[in-house]
């Protein structure tokens, strides 16, 4: 264990920075980073998530927690991803020992070490320790509720790839599909052509004006409704384009059962399809090296039963999270989730998961877990809606003054400037404006349960 002091930077406070290596195995070597607040600790830790494969410490995340005074943590999960062997899923080949640290072991080990660390630096134990990560953070999350119930008390997961092989599978989808019939490859312009008939046929005003569809789930537009009437221009979609986009909108099947294996991403997302016959990089690493032990697998030829099937067997038992969530919600732990419609996840598949939760777990989960779907955000931020709230606002509020996150207050940050407000809903609720306000202010709208035949304002 070595203790060094941080390089000085004006706007962060003083604090010792502390480097672990942590060995559980003789395969092991996690390196974990805890910084302890000189001054002004708020009493609480955070441990931060990771993003894609790890490989390195989050200190973007870290700065954030300990300018707000929490002792924070970081590791890399037991990889080093500026080493060649350590890039994408190539630290798996070969290294059992090494895909348990990645899978759960990492944060575990960090957590127990930071919070021992903590009690021994400032002579008393955190009083509230909370998660906060999206994509691989959100699915580490959910691994750290299910494994480690007593771990944390407020978990904040963003976009959480769960179950991820199937995840991944779906990530693969479109690229196979059209590497094996290129008559289903469809170029840039034309999915751009397919969003901007999506936003004319299902976008508010308001979304009209701001760029992106309010409320997906009921968004009816169908690409057939593109099919050129006769000779392809720029305006139509032929009707192998239009093929091929309902089968990236539904997502790959298993061919046995007929039943969708993942589905695809959602209505207003189109800018973001790609099917050009190549395959997905990061979701190919899990395969090739963390499922099947062999970076030569050839993806072109995934069979989409045996193969998931086969994929699932060996890393479910690692990195899936099942929706018994029970003993962390009776900890008193309690779980917000969050996702962008513009993701290439869809939110239905998230929400379809979290209403099993809900059911699974009863009262303790009804009063314990939120769902937040955020019209117009990517993976995890950006994108042209709201994206920006502070998650470790929302779940110290929820922790520590028992405010549920029932309506959160979000911004469209522009070079650091707020352009607009509106409240992001807990699901099912979405935000519904009153159709005479300011579009670009929070309080001009209110979250409600949208009936079946509402039309957006």
């Amino acid at each position: 264990m070595n203790l060094a002091g941080h390089p000085a930077q004006d706007t962060n406070p003083s604090f010792c920075r502390v480097a672990v290596t942590l060995h559980p195995s003789t395969d092991s070597q996690i390196r974990t980073e805890i910084w302890l607040p000189l001054t002004g600790w708020n009493g609480k830790f955070l441990g931060v998530g990771n993003f894609g494969w790890a490989g390195s410490l989050m200190y973007e995340g870290m700065t954030t927690g300990v300018k707000e005074g929490y002792a924070v943590a970081s590791t890399d999960t037991g990889h080093d991803s500026s080493t060649p062997e350590g890039q994408g899923g190539r630290f798996a080949l070969g290294h059992p020992e090494k895909l348990i640290d990645y899978a759960y072991r990492a944060d575990h080990l960090m957590t127990v070490t930071a919070k021992n660390l903590i009690r021994r630096f400032y002579g008393k134990a955190a009083s509230h320790a909370y998660w906060i990560g999206c994509s691989l953070g959100g699915l580490e999350g959910l691994i750290e509720a299910k494994r480690y119930p007593e771990d944390y008390d407020g978990i904040v997961a963003g976009a959480p790839p769960n179950p991820i092989v199937s995840f991944n599978a779906e990530q693969l989808w479109a690229g196979w599909m059209s590497y094996h019939d290129p008559a289903l490859r469809v170029g840039r312009e034309k999915f751009q052509l397919l969003n901007r008939a999506v936003m004319a046929a299902c976008a508010s005003p308001v979304g009209k004006k701001q760029g992106f569809l309010d409320d997906p789930e009921r968004c009816g537009f169908k690409p057939s409704q593109l099919l050129c009437k006769g000779q392809e221009t720029s305006d139509c979609l032929t009707a192998n384009e239009v093929k091929s986009a309902e089968q990236i909108y539904r997502g790959p099947i298993d061919p046995n059962s007929g039943n969708v294996i993942f589905p695809g991403p959602a209505k207003g997302s189109e800018e973001g399809f790609s099917a050009d016959g190549k395959a997905f990089p990061v979701a190919l690493d899990l395969f090739k090296y963390a499922a099947f032990q062999n970076p030569e697998w050839d993806w072109t030829a995934l069979n989409w039963d045996k193969d998931i099937a086969t994929a699932t067997r060996k890393l479910g038992p690692l990195l899936h999270v099942d929706d018994n969530l029970t003993p962390f919600f009776r900890h008193g732990g309690k779980l917000l989730m969050y996702i962008g419609w513009n993701d290439g996840h869809n939110p239905e598949q998230l929400a379809s998961y979290y209403q099993s939760v809900i059911k699974n777990s009863g009262a303790s989960g009804q009063n314990s877990a939120r769902l937040i779907t955020i019209p117009g955000m990517g993976h995890c931020y950006g994108g042209s809606g709201c994206d920006t709230f502070s998650k470790l606002g929302v779940i110290d509020d929820w922790i520590s003054r028992h405010q549920s996150p029932e309506t959160i207050i979000a911004a469209y940050v522009s070079n650091g400037k707020i352009i607009r407000t509106r409240p992001v809903c807990a699901w099912p609720k979405i935000a519904y404006y009153d159709g005479h306000s300011n579009m670009n202010d929070a309080a001009s709208f209110s979250c409600i349960i949208p009936p079946a035949t509402m039309k957006m304002k």
